[in-house]
């Protein structure tokens, strides 16, 4: 498990390309790998990733699977690419952002970026379904940095868009500073949130039955998504 509170930025000093499988070689922060083991996991831009080989001067190699390949950034990196890092929390850590898994659930694209005085605000365009997992208030996680949505909009197509604005702290602990617009990230869902949404969709497909369809289209009509009536989450 992590927390969302990333701890540097690690560069790709090599990239071992073969067919099905890449291995990453990265040099890690000043301190980072202390006492890192063979084994251990690292979320690497969200994506836990397990530790192959270790090199003297902060050096670590991961395995990337053709699978985790298709699904993430990571298929894309260059040498010299940078990614957000965070190792494993330990029994008894403080989690200063939200629990997470270390597994992408979609990518999403940078539609937009604002600079108003000492912030950063980013605008994420988010594909079908995944924004039904989108609250105003609510936890995501964006290249493994537990981040807080201020705002949101949903499409009927079931796609939209969220905000996040970023402290100049966080853009010095992470790649954000250096994102542009197109660029794609890695998005982790709040399991919580998850679990409450897909509830309630069942719920209702469970009452509702073969009605469902039909008070969908009507709800259409009238400028509303069903997918939008659930409880509110705590703020």
């Amino acid at each position: 498990m992590f927390t969302g509170i990333v701890q540097g930025v690690a560069q790709v000093e090599s990239i071992e390309a073969r067919e099905g499988l890449h291995t990453l070689w990265l040099r890690f922060p000043e301190g980072f790998d202390t006492d890192l083991a063979i084994g251990a996991s690292v979320a690497c831009d969200g994506c836990c990733l397990t530790v192959t080989e270790r090199q003297p001067g902060g050096r670590a190699g991961f395995d990337v699977m053709a699978q985790t390949l298709k699904l993430t950034t990571l298929g894309g990196l260059q040498v010299g690419s940078g990614l957000n890092v965070e190792r494993a929390a330990r029994d008894g850590a403080e989690i200063g952002g939200h629990p997470l898994s270390g597994h992408v659930d979609a990518t999403a694209r940078i539609a937009e970026i604002r600079r108003p005085e000492n912030n950063v605000v980013l605008r994420f365009a988010v594909p079908a379904p995944w924004m039904r997992y989108v609250f105003a208030k609510g936890y995501m996680g964006v290249n493994g940095c537990s981040l807080t949505v201020a705002e949101c909009q949903r499409e009927r197509d079931g796609s939209g868009w969220f905000e996040v604005w970023l402290i100049p702290e966080t853009l010095r602990m992470t790649t954000f500073a250096n994102k542009q617009v197109g660029d794609a990230v890695h998005l982790e869902i709040d399991r919580s949130t998850q679990v409450v949404v897909d509830t309630v969709r069942d719920a209702l497909e469970e009452k509702l039955g073969a009605l469902l369809p039909l008070l969908e289209d009507l709800a259409r009509e009238r400028g509303i998504e069903l997918g939008q009536i659930t409880p509110r989450l705590p703020t």
